[in-house]
This record gives C-alpha cells, structure tokens and sequence, in this order.
C-alpha cells in the first residue's frame, strides 16, 4: 500500500489525529502528512502512505486554496475564535469600499508576520507554547504571495461585518494572520471564525476521502505515479535512460523537475533540472 491519500478533515480534530487513524486504517507507520490544518479548520489534507512519503517534500511547497470567514469588529490573541479577545470596536461604518482598498493592499506579494500562536520554533520552542506560557512573542515578517483575496458574501451582524473569502496563496502564508491584518488595516481589529482548505497544488477537496471512510473502508489512495503525474510534468525516455535513472545515474538534462516513467508509464524517479535523480521510487 503506497501512495498519497486525500482526506477531508472534520473540525476538531488535529493533523496529527488524522495520521494516527490513517495509520491504524492502513496497517502501517509509515504516514505523513504534507502542511498542517488548524483543529478548528476542515478540508484537505494531503497524506504520504508508505513509499509516498518520499513525495511530501514536493506537496509542502505548493499554492494553496482556502475559503474563509473573517469577523470585523473583535480581534483575538490567537487570530481565530479560539483565543480571548483581545480587543473590539464597532465596525459598522466601515464601508464595502474601505474593505476593499484594505484588501488591495494584502493581495500580490508581501511580507507578513505570522500569528504569534504558531508551530514556528524560537529557540527550539513553538512559538504558541511560549505564547500559552505568558511570553510575549514577536515573529520576523515573511515573504509570501498571495494570489487572490476576495469577498464572496458580506454580512453585517450589529457592530460586526462577517466577511466570506477566497484565498489562493502561496505555501507558509496563514490565512489567521490574513484576517488579523485586515482588522487592523480598517482599524476595528479582525479574526477568523472559519477556515477550510479546498485545494493544494494539483490536489481538490472534491476528491478527498471522509476521515469517517477512510476508518470504515480504509485508505482510498493515489498511486505514486499518478500522485507523481500530478505533481510533475512526465517523461518517457529511452529504456536505457531509465536504467540509469533506477541506478541512481546522472540522465539528460529536462530542464525541469520531472517524473521519469519506464515504457508502461510507472514513474521511476524524479529528476532534477541538471537531469540528476533526486528521488528515485523504483530503484534497480
């Protein structure tokens, strides 16, 4: 049993909750997963199985989509609706046009600073325990982009707006920080109170395993080559540069990340621009 499994993950549960039940469904320890979910937030997760977790250094790094609701008016210690709050303000009069020039200015490329309740390590400590511990911490601007920011449906509710978005961005940018700043921008603070995921790279939620069928029926899973296949543009080389391929030997140069794949169309191994095989699947 090797290959990337998609499941879709309910709320309340942690990453680390969905790769303990994958692992108990497919009788292995071998399961990774590629880019972590908040337990209040749903949607894909991208598993390796067995041989596939080789894969997941590729599947971290790619563009991702999320839907999302943001609440102006309240802003929280940990930017979403687990946290206290730490400040509200009445944003009824924040206009449609004011949200949208603040959401001009949040779009393309930009630095931003994570939530300080992050998995990201200072010193060798996540970031959130210091935070949970009664430290104050600040995290260093990152470089991310993001691709599309855009309001779906607008709700007033009193002195709150409750925002309905779509982000498309690149991997590392934390849509919490995202509503954060866009409360601060309009000056009436901002949180999340919903986030799913519904693509990584290639990969749809739409075809995504329920946590709940994936215990019941098992793992329904992407073979490596069509997991490959998705990831990478596909080459079909002469059988002797295969060889070398599976030998771990220097092949042509393609010029860019490539799966290589034998005459049937089994991908064998990755290959490197330089034409070298970084990752090989099915070694001679």
């Amino acid at each position: 049993m090797d290959g990337l499994l998609l499941v879709d993950k309910p709320g309340g549960y942690t990453s680390h909750d969905v790769v303990a039940r994958t692992r108990r469904a497919a009788a292995t320890r071998r399961v990774g997963h590629a880019g972590t979910l908040d337990p209040m937030a749903t949607g894909l997760l991208v598993l390796g199985v067995n041989r596939a977790t080789r894969l997941l250094t590729y599947v971290v790094g790619v563009d991702k989509t999320y839907t999302a609701t943001i609440r102006l008016g309240q802003a929280t210690v940990t930017d979403d609706a687990e946290g206290e709050f730490t400040t509200q303000a009445d944003a009824s009069a924040v206009g449609s046009e004011h949200i949208e020039q603040a959401l001009a200015r949040l779009r393309g490329e930009i630095l931003q600073v994570p939530s300080a309740v992050s998995a990201i390590k200072i010193d060798g400590k996540r970031s959130y325990a210091r935070v949970r511990a009664g430290e104050d911490v600040e995290l260093a601007a990152r470089p991310v982009t993001i691709r599309r920011f855009e309001v779906h449906e607008e709700h007033r509710r009193g002195e709150w707006i409750d925002l309905d978005v779509t982000v498309e961005c690149s991997s590392g940018t934390y849509i919490r920080a995202l509503a954060r700043d866009l409360g601060a921008a309009l000056g009436v603070g901002g949180h999340l109170t919903a986030l799913r995921r519904t693509r990584v790279g290639p990969f749809d939620v739409e075809r995504a395993q329920s946590l709940e069928s994936v215990m019941e029926e098992g793992p329904r899973l992407l073979s490596v080559t069509e997991a490959a296949s998705a990831l990478f543009p596909v080459w079909q080389p002469d059988p002797s540069i295969v060889m070398d391929a599976r030998y771990g030997r220097r092949v042509p140069a393609p010029g860019q990340l490539t799966a290589l794949a034998d005459p049937d169309g089994v991908v064998v191994a990755l290959i490197n621009p330089e034409g070298k095989p970084v990752l090989v699947l099915a070694p001679a």
